[in-house]
């Protein structure tokens, strides 16, 4: 579920890159294509780890929020699978608010991208899907969890909100998917591939602060709502 919190897999799109059996097979254009895409997605990246702590301080944030607006707001909400609609509402609220911590970084990486293109069509239709996930991303807004689990006790937990469900579908269906920077690999030259393993460090580095910092805020703001997990 946190393999897709904000901020963040933006910068592995520089693996969405790839195509010829060797780079000296490869175009000109499609080696200038890699490396760009290769070295703006670990500038990205390395700026994503940097700033951690703002995503944190986000998190908590909204936890705050949350903590000062409902408190307890789900408190007797059985563990069903409908209510499970309600805690995956609470991740989506966590993606929104880490992409919009990172909102400048995650511009920055589209503007830079948007244009670079190889002379693979299904492959330039991959990245191009990517950079719209990113976008959708930064659309994506923090829900009215508050009112949403209302209403749902309102109805004595049998009905989700049509709000949540919206809102789930919409989160589900953004592509922010992390391809492999090996993929790029076909395009590059001896001087690009040397980038390749330090930006699988960041991505490695990266997994590990999305897994552990979506996990305990995720826990901190389902106790906070009273929500089950």
């Amino acid at each position: 579920m946190f393999r897709r919190l904000a901020a963040t897999s933006l910068a592995i799109a520089a693996a969405c890159v790839g195509a010829p059996a060797t780079a000296t097979a490869a175009s000109r254009h499609d080696i200038a294509a890699a490396r760009t895409v290769l070295t703006t997605g670990y500038e990205t990246l390395r700026a994503v780890v940097r700033s951690w702590p703002k995503v944190e301080a986000s998190l908590r944030n909204l936890n705050h929020r949350f903590a000062r607006e409902c408190p307890g707001i789900g408190a007797g909400s059985p563990q069903t699978v409908a209510e499970k609609h309600l805690s995956y509402e609470v991740a989506g609220a966590q993606w929104a608010t880490a992409y919009h911590a990172d909102a400048a970084i995650v511009r920055r990486f589209i503007h830079k991208v948007t244009g670079v293109s190889t002379s693979d069509r299904r492959l330039n239709r991959r990245v191009y899907k990517f950079l719209a996930g990113l976008d959708e991303m930064l659309a994506l807004q923090v829900p009215d969890i508050c009112s949403d689990v209302r209403a749902w006790t309102a109805s004595g937990y049998q009905r989700v909100p049509t709000s949540t469900l919206q809102f789930d579908r919409h989160v589900e269906a953004i592509d922010v998917a992390i391809p492999s920077p090996k993929l790029a690999e076909p395009y590059l030259v001896a001087s690009d591939r040397a980038l390749v393993p330090k930006l699988e460090h960041l991505i490695t580095r990266f997994e590990e602060l999305e897994f552990t910092t979506g996990q305990r805020y995720w826990n901190d703001l389902l106790e906070t709502l009273a929500i089950p997990q």
